[in-house]
């Protein structure tokens, strides 16, 4: 379980088949560890000491690389890196399970000032679960929807988050990960197949 909180960006060193290593410049790093990798969490499967930073190798499913934008990345380019929360740990963003529900498209980037807005497309299947002033993770960040249009939303990127994610890379075109808010699922998971009144009472539970 991660937060959205993203720690450090990672640089890919190399990616090849199912095999990815990652130059991650944290502490406390050890084989086994899950590490948020652009959200999408993954397992240390080997490391060792490269240049101050550890150079974690990581194994991708088939299944993987089908649902995320870990297969479209190269040498040098940069991740946004996040270490599973403890339970001793403030959940400073949102609850985030590094389980990616679908890529989206960015469709827009303005500059708002000293902040930018960004337009992320929505896939059908995820609509339902997205919403304005709701939570969202693109790319393993804890984001607000700032505006839910037809087919896409906005988000406002403050300049701390611009400057210390990957997304001061990203362009117009550039596919990221998304994780629609976990709480949105379990919502609809009890709205589905109940009438109106049971639908209230369960999610209130209200005895008058």
């Amino acid at each position: 379980m991660f937060t959205g909180i993203i720690e450090a960006l990672g640089k890919v060193a190399k990616f090849k088949k199912d095999e990815l290593e990652i130059l991650i410049p944290l502490e406390d790093i050890k084989i086994g560890d899950s590490i948020s990798i652009n959200g999408v969490c993954l397992t240390v499967k080997n490391l060792k000491i490269e240049n101050k930073a550890y150079r974690c190798e990581f194994n991708i499913s088939p299944e993987t690389l089908s649902r995320t934008n870990l297969r479209f990345l190269k040498s040098n380019e940069f991740v946004n890196i996040e270490r599973a929360l403890r339970l001793t740990s403030r959940l400073d963003g949102h609850i985030v399970t590094g389980h990616i529900d679908n890529v989206s498209k960015i469709l827009h980037i303005k500059q708002d000032g000293e902040s930018y807005v960004y337009e992320f497309s929505i896939p059908d299947e995820l609509n339902k679960f997205i919403a304005e002033k709701g939570s969202i993770a693109v790319d393993g960040i804890s984001l607000t929807v700032a505006q839910k249009l037809k087919k896409s939303f906005t988000v406002a990127i403050v300049p701390f988050t611009f400057e210390n994610t990957n997304l001061r890379y990203k362009k117009v075109g550039d596919f990221v990960n998304l994780e629609v808010d976990i709480l949105a699922r379990y919502v609809d998971s009890v709205l589905n197949g109940q009438n109106s009144e049971s639908k209230l009472k369960r999610l209130l539970d209200i005895n008058w």
